[in-house]
């Protein structure tokens, strides 16, 4: 694979940049038609590289783009899992590049959808590719390529009941995630779920002068702020009722076991230029991003932001609220206990409302199973170090509806890294994973 990398590199450059110059923005409906766009392209890509097939199917949102080669059936079959959306680019004026305008420098590839997912995706593809043109394909593989998982896969779990004889597979290989470093490399065995809403308190009917009525009639901003203070104690624990009782205590040992994963508390606060961290009470940085539960404020707004004063005492406040969480928390049930919490807790004074954005359930996966196994021996041999196993903090909605519809673990062989800043601006995916994430992909097969 390493010299088929090094003679076709070029042109995977130029099939990668096609991908990334395609804004596929779910989030923004103006980009509608961006979305079709670029799943036409990954159908041309699947094709040119080796598929017996490939089409873009209509869900409920934007298209899936589904692609399949059949080499005996009864051969294990892989399913590979990607999404072709990307995060808004915003604020653009953060950005050393046009997002949608890839580069090459510093050692790595500079553009939104560069690391999550495109790039990632693309290393699939392009294994797939090498293993069909050497004659080293032994498997049946199956891709599956959505454009919402930006916006929590909203349509994709009907879409996999729809189509789940045709789904059907031994495994669901993904690269979505993170390593945690490039010199510790790492596969994810679990990723936390979500629960996301949206809180709007509401006080008097409209604007108010606040000298004539300022002191005398609540400030929605200011209840809203205080109702938020109070979802945390001062050990870092949710206050919501009700919110821990499902989240299963790990053992020492596999507390122990994940513990092996290497973390420079110096190093980590200098990236992020803070002084200290903060967290639940009783567990360490990387246990408080893998394997406990947090809530998050992710946006707040009201009254007027504008440049110079307007003495004006709003009639209403938001605010986005994140919570993440481990396996056995329902999302659903979470959602339902925090809204019944902070209608509770609100005063009199004010009205709240909540609205449901999006939300999707955490899972675990075996690493005694052999697509574990094979997926440690293979990023073993091209990194020269064993793996090892973690917990990410992040979430992949659709993969416990994965694990569910179709009975299969996911399998994260994720090759991103935290300087990749996924979600901000100035992207990027470092050439060394890129490749490396190839090397990786295509020795899975010869082990799986």
């Amino acid at each position: 694979m390493k010299q088929y990398i090094e003679q076709n590199k070029d042109r995977f450059f130029e099939e990668l940049f096609s991908l990334l110059r395609i804004p596929s923005i779910s989030a923004k409906s103006e980009n509608k038609a961006d979305m079709k766009r670029c799943a036409d392209r990954l159908v041309q890509l699947l094709l040119e590289a080796g598929a017996d097939e490939a089409g873009v199917y209509p869900s409920k949102g934007n298209p899936v783009v589904y692609g399949q080669k059949i080499v005996d059936p009864s051969l294990k079959t892989v399913l590979v899992y990607g999404h072709y959306d990307v995060q808004p680019p915003e604020p653009l004026e953060k950005w050393n590049s046009d997002p949608f305008e890839p580069e090459i420098h510093d050692g790595a590839i500079w553009g939104r959808g560069a690391n999550d997912d495109k790039g990632q995706l693309f290393m699939h593809i392009k294994a797939f590719e090498f293993l069909v043109r050497s004659g080293q394909l032994k498997h049946n593989v199956k891709f599956m390529f959505e454009g919402e998982e930006e916006i929590g896969s909203p349509s994709l779990p009907a879409w996999i009941e729809e189509h789940k004889d045709m789904l059907k597979a031994d495994v669901c290989l993904v690269s979505d995630t993170t390593m945690i470093s490039e010199k510790v490399p790492s596969i994810n065995c679990g990723m936390r779920g979500l629960s996301y809403l949206e809180v709007k308190v509401v006080g008097p009917n409209k604007d108010l002068h606040s000298g004539h009525y300022g002191g005398a009639v609540a400030n929605p901003i200011t209840v809203l702020c205080e109702m938020i203070a109070s979802l945390l104690d001062e050990d870092g624990r949710v206050t919501v009722p009700g919110f821990y009782d499902k989240v299963v205590e790990l053992s020492k040992e596999d507390r122990e076991l994940l513990g092996r994963a290497p973390f420079d508390m110096e190093e980590y606060k200098s990236f992020l230029d803070i002084a200290e961290v903060r967290g639940e009470k009783g567990y360490t940085t990387l246990e408080r991003t893998g394997i406990r539960p947090c809530l998050d404020v992710c946006g707040i707004w009201g009254g007027y932001t504008g440049e110079g004063a307007k003495t004006v005492l709003p009639s209403e406040a938001h605010a986005k609220i994140s919570m993440r969480l481990v396996p056995n928390q329902l999302s659903s049930e979470i959602t339902r206990l925090f809204a019944e919490h902070f209608k509770a807790i609100a005063p009199a004074c004010v009205k709240v409302e909540i609205k449901e954005c999006e939300g999707g359930d955490g899972f675990l996966i075996p690493i005694s199973s052999d697509a574990y196994k094979a997926a440690s021996r293979a990023i073993g041999e091209v990194y020269g170090i064993e793996p090892v196993p973690s917990r990410g903090g992040g979430s992949i909605a659709v993969l416990a509806e994965v694990q569910k519809i179709l009975g299969i673990d996911p399998l994260l062989m994720g090759f991103g890294l935290e300087r990749d800043t996924i979600h901000s601006p100035n992207e990027s995916y470092l050439l060394k994973q890129f490749f490396g994430g190839m090397e990786s992909i295509a020795l899975f097969y010869r082990y799986y």
